[in-house]
């Protein structure tokens, strides 16, 4: 079922601010996408191309020798804590991992600007995800030293959108001239936010699918309005599944709900599974930014269009041009 098609008859790129037309990474924190345009992603994709030349070839490098990472999690991670520790660990450098926060000094009330003005004295770089929105902006205004956003709350998440598009660009061998759905929790789910946002500046054409109350932001969607983009919302996948050339599905989150019976009313709303994948072009890609709960069959595992663990393994080496370049060294 549509509910809602906007659509602009000449579709262009999102403009590029002028005075972030570079190249340049070392000493800055990454907190939004905003911060990126065509050129830069172009660069930190093929510093992460390089990235996995080296890892296929000799397993590690010494480009980060003597520096420390401090990987700091107030919210549970697998794929993006351990994959920026071995990131780290394969460029040679080291890690301080906090990653159960409740055996820090926050339990004992210390606030977010001096838990990352004490880490900041041990190490190089700073890798922060919280659950409040803006915290990463918060850490690197305490900081001196590069901050990295690696999710805060519903907000952002940088580097799984520069992964998730490199993965595209990887799969596909183009990022123009593309439509992409974006299928399951819009509202409170940052990775699609953040994916959304760099897609914006390629000529896409975006579908978004979901429950009327997981709807995209109207933010975001007033920024596609305003960059030319054409969009569409539905609420049923098979609608679209024949259409698009990416299907991004994500899991409907239960930490995001204050009300339990709203999450058990949506949770089973969308499941991928073979059926569904046999309307499905046939060079089309499936991802996830994972985990997954019921959202996608594990019989489409064996698809070879299912992307969403070459995309986990892809983090890895996004994550490693990301710490090369703040820290100077790309």
């Amino acid at each position: 079922m549509l509910y809602q098609s906007y659509d602009m008859k000449d579709p262009h790129q999102a403009a590029v601010p002028a005075d972030n037309v570079n190249n340049g990474l070392y000493g800055q924190d990454i907190l939004s996408v905003k911060q990126f345009n065509r050129q830069l992603l172009t660069y930190i994709m093929g510093v992460a191309d390089e990235m996995r030349a080296l890892v296929k070839r000799f397993g590690k490098a010494n480009l980060l020798d003597g520096k420390i990472l401090a990987n700091l999690f107030y919210e549970p991670s697998t794929r993006t804590s351990s994959s920026f520790q071995a990131a780290m660990l394969r460029l040679g450098g080291r890690v301080i991992a906090i990653n159960e926060v409740r055996y820090s000094s926050v339990t004992k009330g210390e606030s977010l600007p001096d838990t990352v003005r004490t880490l900041e004295s041990y190490c190089d770089v700073i890798v922060i995800r919280h659950p409040e929105v803006g915290s990463a902006a918060i850490a690197a205004k305490a900081a001196r030293k590069p901050v990295i956003n690696a999710g805060d709350g519903p907000g952002e998440h940088p580097t799984q959108a520069l992964l998730d598009l490199y993965t595209i660009a990887d799969e596909l061998k183009r990022l123009d001239g593309l439509k992409v759905a974006m299928l399951g929790d819009l509202k409170y789910g940052r990775t699609v936010h953040s994916l959304t946002r760099l897609l914006s500046l390629y000529d896409t054409e975006f579908y978004f699918v979901s429950p009327e109350i997981l709807r995209m932001p109207e933010e975001i969607l007033q920024e596609l309005r305003q960059s030319g983009h054409t969009y569409h919302e539905f609420e049923d996948v098979h609608d679209v599944i024949s259409k698009v050339d990416v299907l991004y599905v994500t899991r409907v989150q239960r930490e995001r709900f204050d009300d339990p019976d709203e999450y058990e009313r949506v949770k089973d709303y969308y499941v991928i599974d073979p059926e569904v994948m046999s309307k499905a072009k046939q060079d089309m890609i499936l991802m996830h930014p994972l985990p997954r709960v019921y959202e996608i069959d594990m019989r489409v595992d064996d698809d070879p269009r299912a992307a969403y663990f070459r995309q986990m393994e892809n983090g890895m080496y996004i994550r490693m041009a990301l710490l090369a370049a703040v820290l100077g060294k790309a």
